[in-house]
């Protein structure tokens, strides 16, 4: 079977989570960078991949590489690359995202216009024609510059592994699927504690915390772009890593997850989405400020991201909400808490120092994971 370089970008700051993941999967890592992770696999891989990798944010299959500091540099190495090999006579071609880094090359219009062209004069040596109807499959094409290195990758996944499909409604500022995901596996939260967003707005932490607790795919129930793909990989192998997915399902797992909002509307979506992602019986939603969150358990998580004042919520409430945040956690027994958040007073705020904070980029918002650790539970005695 052939053999590719599979390129995962993900958000800046979670290159480790991914790599586990990737790991996970039984898949050897080549290269990492800033955003990016890449590993060896075959068609099976890019399935996997795609149906299972809960922080990516989509999987691209490698074209090539090559150095380019003039557009003829952009030009000529991207009409040596075998584009043939991929992308068959009929098929709907262009680059559909450009991003330059440190390059001579900088402009996205230009560079995706010229490698266009190249990749059109390419195949019509190849297929010896001089006119294309592109009205088949699609073959998305994306593009890194680094420092004047060229990556260019075909784009198997179409929308991005956020939309996993079961978020139809969401809040005015929601965290996306794959960063909360990611956030969780950050945390040494597993599915035998308690876990608790006091700001669930559409659900997205606790519903992504019960997936993993039930071990759902992430990408089961939604479609890809590369399933048209046929002579790069074959129906059967799509099939088959569904049915091996659905084999793995683990919906009888004894769990406390749960979401407050103090909207109850937010309530109502989080338990909609909740039932479309199939794990609305994991899960206890309930109207509930934040001032009374409160658990009479021991050894809990909670894991949210509060407000603010970006795009929800007014800068002047923010301390106090942050204080009340401090007070209900503290009130808590030996209880971890993790918030991301990009208010950078949050700290001073919530009247504690966290243990640890990670800096990562949510689209071009800087924002910070705190992390609050609380100590370890007891080890259970055996036959407990």
């Amino acid at each position: 079977m052939q053999k590719f370089e599979i390129i995962c970008p993900c958000h800046f700051g979670l290159e480790a989570v991914l790599k586990r993941e990737i790991i996970d999967l039984g898949y050897d890592i080549t290269e990492s960078v800033d955003g990016r992770i890449t590993f060896a696999g075959d068609a099976d891989a890019v399935v996997r991949a795609n149906i299972g990798l809960r922080s990516a944010e989509r999987v691209l299959i490698k074209v090539g590489s090559f150095h380019a500091e003039t557009f003829e540099d952009l030009f000529q190495g991207t009409k040596a690359l075998p584009w043939e090999e991929f992308i068959p006579k009929d098929g709907k071609f262009w680059v559909k995202k450009a991003a330059s880094v440190k390059s001579k090359l900088f402009s996205p219009s230009d560079i995706q216009s010229i490698m266009k062209k190249a990749m059109v004069e390419r195949m019509k040596e190849k297929y010896h024609t001089d006119w294309f109807e592109e009205d088949g499959d699609s073959y998305p094409v994306r593009v890194f510059l680094m420092k004047d290195e060229v990556t260019v990758a075909l784009d198997s996944t179409g929308d991005s592994l956020h939309k996993r499909g079961y978020r139809k409604l969401e809040a005015k500022a929601p965290i996306a699927e794959n960063l909360a995901a990611a956030l969780i596996q950050l945390t040494p939260w597993k599915a035998d504690r308690i876990l608790v967003d006091p700001f669930c707005g559409s659900g997205t932490f606790p519903i992504e915390a019960a997936m993993m607790a039930a071990n759902i795919a992430p990408g089961l129930n939604r479609h890809f772009t590369a399933e048209s793909w046929g002579h790069i990989i074959t129906p059967d192998n799509w099939t088959d890593v569904r049915d091996e997915c659905r084999d793995e399902i683990r919906l009888d797992m004894d769990v406390d997850i749960q979401g407050y909002d103090i909207d109850p509307e937010m309530i109502e979506i989080a338990r909609i989405n909740a039932g479309k992602a199939g794990v609305s019986k994991m899960i206890h939603f309930q109207t509930r400020g934040v001032a009374d969150l409160s658990h009479r358990k021991k050894y809990g998580f909670i894991i949210t991201n509060p407000p603010y004042g970006e795009r929800i919520g007014e800068k002047d409430e923010l301390p106090q909400l942050y204080r009340t945040i401090g007070d209900r956690y503290k009130a808590l027994d030996c209880w971890s808490m993790y918030l991301i958040t990009a208010y950078e007073d949050a700290e001073r705020y919530i009247g504690k120092k966290a243990n640890k904070n990670r800096k990562i980029y949510n689209g071009m918002m800087k924002t910070y994971f705190y992390q609050y650790m609380g100590p370890k539970p007891p080890r259970r005695q055996n036959g407990e």
